[in-house]
Parts: C-alpha cells; structure tokens; sequence
C-alpha cells in the first residue's frame, strides 16, 4: 500500500501516515479511485491538536481490523481542516445540517463525485452513550451502498442542493449607528456581570465583540460596552485560560468561571487577544493589560516564532496524549520546587490548594488578585517556569497559515504602535518577509508552508485579506510605503478573484478547483470571516490612499452583513467594529516633519489617544509629494514644526503642533 501521506505539509496528515488505513489527500486521483472501484469516500477532517482527532485515531485509525474494514469498502480521504477550511466549512455544513452539531474529528461519507449523505462526528470502537461503533457504522454504511445505491444518490444530490440553497448572499440593508447601539445593547445584554463574558459554559475569548465594545465605548461613551469588555478582559487573564507561566491564552474553558482550559494555544487567538488587550491598554491605562499584551508576546516569540520568522499555528492541547499535563500542579510540586514557605505563598495566590480544580488532585494556576510583593512573585514565576520546562511539553503545530500570520502581524504592528515597543513592530516585520518568500508564487498566494516549503492548496478570501489588514497596519507603524503598495495588490486580486459581482465575497478564489459549492460565509467566528476581514482592510486601504472605489467596496461589504449584524451580533465582531471605524470616516491623522524626537511624540500621542480603527500616516514634506500618500499630499507644516491633521470624512480640523492639541482633538 502507497503511503501517500509521508512529507505532507500539514502536521495533521503526517501524524497519520503510518496508519494501516490506505488514506489519501484530497486529490481528483482519490475520487478516481472510488468511482472505478464503485465504493464511496469516507472523508476525515481535523487538525493536528483536536485532543478527539488523536483518540479517534488511537482508536480507530491505528486499528489493523478497522483499517481492513476501511481499505476494503471505502476511499479514505484525510483532511487538515486549517489547509483546507473550504473543504471544512462546506462539510461542516453538511454535518451540521444532518445532525444539529459539529465539531472534529469530522467524519463524513461521500459519493464519489463529492456529495455528502452521512455525516458525524467522533465514533468510538465500541457502542457508547447513544453513538454505535465506528466498525458497526462502516459496516452499515457499506451494505447500504450495496444494497440501496440509489437511494444514496438521492439523498446526496438533495443534501448537496439544500447546501447550495444555503449559500446565498444576505439581502443588503444599510448599517446605521442605531444599528450598532442595538448590537451593543444585545451583546451587553448578554453579559455576565459576575464571572465576564457571554453566557454560560463553554466560554471562548470573545475578542472581535470586545474589540466592538471599545469602539463603541470610544464613540458613544457607553459605560456598559466598556465594563462588559474591562471585567471579560480581566476575569480571562487572571484565570486558568490563560498561561500564568508563561503567557498565552487556551481555546476555551470548559467551565463559566474561566478555570479549567481546553489546553490548546492557537495562533489566532492569542493575535486576536493580543490586538485587543493592547487596545484596551491604550484606552484605559490597565497595566493588567499592558502586561498581558508583554506576555502574549513572549509568547508568540518564544514558542511559535519560527525559524524564518513566521509564526506557528498551534501547540497541541495533549502532552503525550494527557491534556494538561504541562500545565497543571499539586500543592506538593509546588512545594517541591519552592520550597514550603514560598510554596504555601503560591499555592494561596494562584488558587492551588486541597479542593483541586482539575484532575488528580492537581488544579489549573490562576492569578484571581495582584501579588503583595511583586518581586517575590517574578521569583517564583520565573523558577516554577524553569521546573515546568523540564516536563514533557505540547507538541507543535509547525504549519504556517497565511492567515493566521496575518493577524499577527496586525495586532504586533498596534501593539507595538500603542505601547511603544518597537521590537513587536521589528517582528512583524521579519514575518512578513517570510511570508512573501515562502508563500507567493507566479503573482498568487498559498495559503499554508512548512518549514519555508509551500503546501499545495491555494490561498482562501481570509489569508488574502487578513494579510492586507497586517499589512495596512504595519504601514501606519513604520511608514514604509512598500507594506501599503503590497496591501493593495492583495486588494486588487481580492476584487479580482473573489468577489460575487454583487459586492459580496466568495471564500475560494474563481479560478480555484470546483468543489460540490463554491463556499461563502459571512459569520464571525472563531477567525474574522473573509468577507469581514476584507471590508476591514478595504475601508483602511481606502482612507490612507483616497481611493474611492475601494471605499465603496467597503461600504458594499457592510451592507451585505447588515442582516447579520442586526440579528446575530455575536456572529459579527469584526463587522462590527469596522462598521464603527466606518461611520466615523474613519478617523484620519497625518503628521508631518522632520523625523526626530518632536514628530515622534506627536505621532506617539496619535497611537495612544486616536480611536480604534484609525488611520494614520507619519511623514516628511518630501513624502507628502508621494503620489502614494495621499493622506499627506498638499499639507506642510505650521511655523516649520511637525505638525498633526486631524480629519473625519471630509472635514479637517486646524492643525495642531503640541501634543496636547493634538490629544485634544482625538478626544472629541
């Protein structure tokens, strides 16, 4: 048997390609093979750290009988789901509509021209808690494609065609600011005033609906957006989802409380955080904030900075496949390590004592209240970290996604704008230099690499626009005016390749391989959806460069979501908070002078006090003269100072030249 998953890309694929199942990549030779062999496609979706993927595959997968079952009456196809999320969400779909529920591992039964007509999720190899065998379900599934193949094709041309039915645009409507008082209202509605966050358990970081609060906040001075975002934002760092050692947020947590984890640190959620905390940061002047975002960084450098610069996307939720092993601690090993008096000190503060939270008697580290003596505490810290990395550690997810690296390097460029760290900027800097090398090819993108080596499938509506938005951000940090000319190329191949001619978006490009639908999702999820994120960087783009065309590309995204927005808008972040940059114009501020100390003070002022989704060019007078500048065309400076324009839509404010004018301005 050919094992046709060795050297893949994708972690995922590779952890299977010593399995006894005869997998393939999903690949036209695949489907091939079943039509010629007449048996259907069992199709396996997950990634490299679902802790369920990997029992599955202990189960399952690694089973010599269950393999004979599956090599024998299926082609088995493997997918990672973060390479393929157009193969995933149309799939998902499916799964979603046939059982109420989702999740990974993914499993899926086609015909061999692609459509589904069964689907779940994880299945166990013995019956278990309503769910029959894995085995019991491939026998099953194979006698009835025997027996009853045109009942088959029914119902999977009928499940195919109510994908398709579902996968129209939105009606339009026009997003007003009541529009976005209501969202608020209803988010904060939704609020848990005691514990932070939204609901009940699970609970995820809600980043994009907080990043809307504090625009919100920032327009309308709601108090209740910015205490719903304050307390989440806190309730999360000083709980166990976040990495008290180390830095870097889980998941999720299983728990209403924020305790116990889902293990797993993705990339795109500790980027996501990272703008937000930073945001928060600049609005407020948390140093709780401030100090999270110097330890999301850590973070990221530290653990998923690659070697080319480029960022990681995940370590696994398991450690030889226990999930938590890494992480959690008994009041004895905290002994052990400090000794009883610093140990006792520990156990109390971070919430380690005789009623466990986890497993085992250990318990999840959390940090509910500030240290009374922050030097002990930094001691402590640091040594219960050297201890902890001397445990089996996660393994990592070494792909990187173009997406997810994106966002990365927006939230590192306003980190490091807003809290004057201009190491963060520099970083940002080196992995977009990766990506450029090891991602675009022939004048298009692919989508995900593995060490510096591009992975097959093409890049997706989401890994061009979120790159876009790093880029448009990385612009405003550094001023280098090659990061926007790259911003709008990746714009124009957006308008070029993805867009519906309704001014709505499709995730895969027009010229990509035919899937059973060409999918397009407008929801906010877990990641910006494409369609978001492309308005984001749109309406950025457009008011650093004047482009009106682009402007209204923007502005036709919006409407397209305005049903979403007014209905669903927890599913709506990132539509959210562009809508707010928006209808604010978005803000414009232009600084021009010399470069040195007096400039930089004006334009610090701009990153700490310009409301969220600003723009903001810093230049000389010979860059006002750049025809790619327009921002700064046609303005010199007062009495030959460096000196800051404030506009909004097309009305410009005096210029001002001291920093409290200019904070002035801002303000109002």
């Amino acid at each position: 048997m050919a094992n046709r998953l060795h050297g893949s890309t994708s972690p995922y694929l590779a952890q299977h390609a010593d399995n006894p199942v005869d997998w393939w990549p999903w690949c036209e030779e695949a489907f091939a093979s079943a039509a010629d062999r007449d048996v259907p496609i069992l199709l396996s979706v997950g990634y490299a750290d679902c802790h369920w993927c990997h029992v599955m595959a202990h189960e399952s997968f690694e089973d010599t009988d269950i393999a004979e079952l599956i090599n024998s009456g299926f082609v088995a196809i493997k997918v990672d789901r973060e390479e393929r999320p157009d193969i995933d969400a149309i799939y998902m779909s499916a799964t979603q509509s046939l059982t109420g529920r989702g999740g990974w591992p993914m499993t899926v039964f086609l015909t061999a021209s692609g459509h589904p007509f069964y689907a779940g999720t994880y299945y166990p190899p013995t019956p278990h808690a309503g769910l029959p065998s894995f085995t019991q379900l491939l026998t099953a599934i194979s006698k009835t494609w025997t027996d009853n193949k045109a009942s088959i094709s029914r119902a999977a041309q009928s499940i195919t065609q109510a994908l398709r039915d579902a996968n129209q645009a939105l009606p339009a409507g026009e997003v007003t600011n009541e529009m976005l008082d209501d969202a608020a209202a209803t988010i904060v509605g939704s609020f848990d005033q005691v514990r932070g966050g939204f609901r009940g358990a699970p609970k995820f970081p809600p980043s994009m609906t907080l990043e809307f609060l504090l625009r919100h906040y920032e327009r309308t001075n709601s108090v209740d957006s910015l205490t719903a975002a304050t307390r989440t934002l806190e309730a999360m760092a000083r709980g166990g989802i976040y990495d008290q050692l180390a830095g870097g947020f889980a998941r999720y947590s299983v728990d209403a409380d924020w305790v116990v984890p889902h293990f797993e640190k993705m990339l795109y959620d500790n980027a996501l955080l990272l703008r937000v905390y930073a945001h928060h940061a600049r609005l407020t002047g948390s140093s709780l904030s401030a100090r999270v975002c110097d330890e999301i960084v850590q973070f990221l450098l530290s653990d998923l900075r690659t070697e080319n610069g480029a960022f990681a996307s995940a370590l696994d939720a398991d450690t030889d496949g226990v999930e938590g092993l890494t992480y959690v601690w008994t009041p004895r090993e905290l002994d052990d390590v400090l000794g009883e008096a610093d140990g006792a000190w520990a156990a109390n503060l971070l919430e380690v004592g005789p009623v466990a939270t986890f497993e085992d008697d250990s318990s999840v580290l959390q940090l509910l209240t500030d240290p009374d003596d922050a030097h002990r505490w930094a001691d402590v810290r640091a040594r219960l970290l050297l201890s902890r990395s001397g445990r089996p550690q996660p393994s990592r997810d070494d792909k990187v996604i173009m997406s997810w690296n994106g966002l990365a390097i927006a939230a590192l460029a306003e980190a490091g704008s807003a809290l004057d760290r201009p190491e963060w900027i520099e970083a940002a800097k080196v992995a977009v230099a990766a990506l450029f090398s090891a991602h675009r090819t022939g004048g298009r993108w692919v989508r995900s690499s593995r060490d510096s080596v591009a992975a097959d499938a093409s890049a997706v509506l989401s890994d061009h626009a979120d790159l876009a938005d790093g880029l448009v951000a990385l612009y405003q940090a550094t001023g280098q005016i090659d990061y926007l000319t790259a911003a709008g190329e990746l714009l124009d191949l957006i308008r070029e390749h993805f867009t519906d001619g309704e001014g709505g978006y499709f995730d895969t490009a027009d010229d990509a391989p035919a899937l059973v639908i060409r999918p397009r999702d407008p929801t906010d999820g877990a990641t910006p959806a494409g369609a978001s994120a492309a308005a984001d960087a749109l309406c950025g783009y457009s008011a650093l460069t004047s482009d009106t065309a682009l402007r209204e590309a923007a502005e036709m995204a919006l409407r397209g979501a305005a049903l979403l927005i007014s209905r669903q808008p927890r599913a709506a972040g990132r539509w959210l908070s562009t809508a707010e940059a928006m209808l604010t114009g978005p803000l414009q501020v232009a600084i021009l002078g010399l470069p040195g100390p007096e400039r930089e003070e004006l334009a610090g002022a701009a990153r700490r006090a310009a409301p969220g989704g600003s723009v903001i060019d810093v230049g000389s007078v010979d860059d006002a003269a750049d025809s790619g500048r327009p921002l700064l065309a046609g303005r010199d400076c007062v009495n030959g100072k460096p000196t800051a324009y404030v506009c909004r839509g097309f009305v410009c404010d005096k210029p001002v030249t001291t920093v409290g004018d200019l904070a002035d301005l801002l303000r109002h």
